[in-house]
């Protein structure tokens, strides 16, 4: 299909992310209201102005929304907290549904806090995260689990968003993951696409989508040696998409592994967020084509527009079209 082809199909379509839905805010802070602290003598960091924006599968809820995908929501775990009404709100004010996030006062939101210099514009402060590092309660990982199984049937697309990287894991425990494996299992037409930090080999029957290091460290995990069609095989994926940078990505399937090599692009601004662009893009191009080659060509296409603009940035309907035409010329 061509890239018109595929953008047309995408009001008709629907897609779930599952898993870490976190808050980016990115707080401006002015170095010259850096005075010490008259209690401790330690200078401060004088925020000015915060922006928040939906994080980790919430970025990659936002690609879906800003390509025009007729329907998108999140399921996951937020704290009823601030930050998770700050979630909710970002999330809505882009068209994606937070309707079936799981809230619950026994846990916190995961939250990145981003500085920026006011007058650079810069990140040049460490990042203040506030993290979960104990396992899911049970009746958040039941609720979860319930939500899931009742809502995956009416969705044509479910984009799995593991990011925690702690030993427990975030959203997406062992149960979840296995709920997920029988989903697929049980409707094999069905996409689940998994974009897991720490545990690609542990999925079943999903479509992966590691990073070149993901997919080594997973192969080492299960076979002892860098071989992607051992890895799809030991987790029975239907496709493997790894992704590799300027390079572009291999697709891995029955035939062997084919590389689809990405869009030619000057400087980059800001890499974060090219792997969730690239899953967004490349997985609802799959719901529209079934084709592996146009999903990643699609994919490719996204990740060459986000990686072009600061911080986890989008890509419009349009903003494809030209860079599609400029592949071309």
């Amino acid at each position: 299909m061509t890239t018109d082809q595929i953008l047309a199909a995408f009001p008709r379509l629907s897609a779930l992310v599952v898993g870490d839905i976190c808050l980016d805010r990115w707080c401006t802070y002015d170095p010259a209201t850096a005075e010490p602290s008259r209690e401790t003598g330690i200078p401060r960091i004088g925020v000015v102005a915060t922006e928040v924006t939906p994080g980790a599968g919430g970025t990659v809820a936002n690609n879906l929304a800003s390509l025009g995908i007729g329907r998108v929501a999140v399921l996951g775990a937020a704290g009823d907290d601030g930050f998770g009404y700050e979630l909710k709100l970002a999330l809505t004010e882009r068209g994606i549904s937070p309707d079936l996030l799981v809230v619950s006062s026994a846990i916190s939101t995961f939250t990145y806090t981003k500085l920026l210099n006011s007058e650079t514009g810069e990140e040049d402060r460490p990042r203040v995260d506030f993290i979960r590092t104990q396992p899911l309660p049970e009746p958040v990982e039941r609720e979860i689990i319930d939500r899931l199984r009742a809502a995956a049937a009416g969705y044509d697309v479910l984009l799995v968003s593991d990011q925690a990287e702690t030993s427990h894991g975030g959203v997406v425990t062992p149960r979840v993951r296995d709920a997920l494996g029988e989903i697929a299992s049980e409707n094999p037409g069905k996409i689940v696409w998994v974009d897991s930090r720490m545990r690609s080999h542990l999925f079943r029957g999903a479509i992966l989508k590691p990073n070149e290091r993901e997919a080594a460290e997973a192969c080492a995990a299960t076979v002892g040696r860098t071989d992607y069609q051992a890895l799809r095989q030991h987790t029975g994926a239907k496709l493997m998409f790894v992704t590799k940078g300027s390079s572009g990505v291999v697709v891995v399937d029955e035939s062997g592994e084919h590389l689809v090599p990405t869009v030619a692009v000057g400087r980059p601004v800001d890499i974060c967020g090219a792997g969730d662009s690239f899953s967004a893009g490349a997985s609802i191009a799959l719901a529209a084509s079934g084709s592996a080659h146009d999903a990643a060509r699609f994919g490719n296409l996204v990740a060459s527009i986000t990686i072009m603009k600061k911080g986890t940035g989008s890509a419009s309907p349009d903003e494809v079209r030209k860079a599609d035409e400029h592949t071309r010329h």
